[in-house]
């Protein structure tokens, strides 16, 4: 017998049915399935990723108008930003290293601030450029702004 498809003659007479497969046994299904559970102790890294490297995307923000004033920002999925100062930061560098941090900068004092709850009710929501807090060595003393557009605490 012969049918027409998209503008072909094809001959089913000489076709062979294809035989059915043979079912694995319990045994070897288990094997399987374990060898895709289980994970091959040999491949598995020698130190596991910290919380950090799982679950944040970390980002570096660098201050062009004042050199050395670098910022790391690890964003969560949810949209809750952890911020900090790099190890670039010129605080760091001077000598003494920090002493103080003052949150209490502009109208309000961020060290009050309580977030709770699965939504981080209470989180502050910033600007870009707003002050988060006061850094200061023996020397000097640098405001931190903010320099994205997330939910932050």
């Amino acid at each position: 017998m012969s049918t027409i498809e998209n503008d072909k003659i094809i001959d089913e007479s000489t076709c062979t049915e294809t035989e059915p497969k043979e079912e694995k046994n319990d045994t070897e299904e288990e094997e399987d399935l374990s060898k895709l559970l289980l994970p091959d102790v040999q491949n598995l890294p020698l130190i596991p990723p910290s919380a950090v490297e799982t679950n944040f995307i970390t980002y570096f923000a660098l201050d062009f108008t004042k050199p050395a004033h670098d910022q790391y920002i690890y964003r969560h999925a949810n949209g809750l930003c952890v911020i900090g100062l790099a190890a670039s930061h010129i605080a760091f560098k001077d000598e003494g290293g920090i002493t103080a941090i003052d949150y209490n900068v502009g109208k309000s004092d961020r060290s009050g601030v309580k977030v709770t709850g699965k939504r981080k009710k209470n989180a502050q929501q910033f600007e870009a450029n707003t002050a988060l807090c006061k850094v200061s060595t023996k020397k000097d003393s640098y405001i931190v702004r903010y320099m994205l557009c997330c939910t932050s605490i």
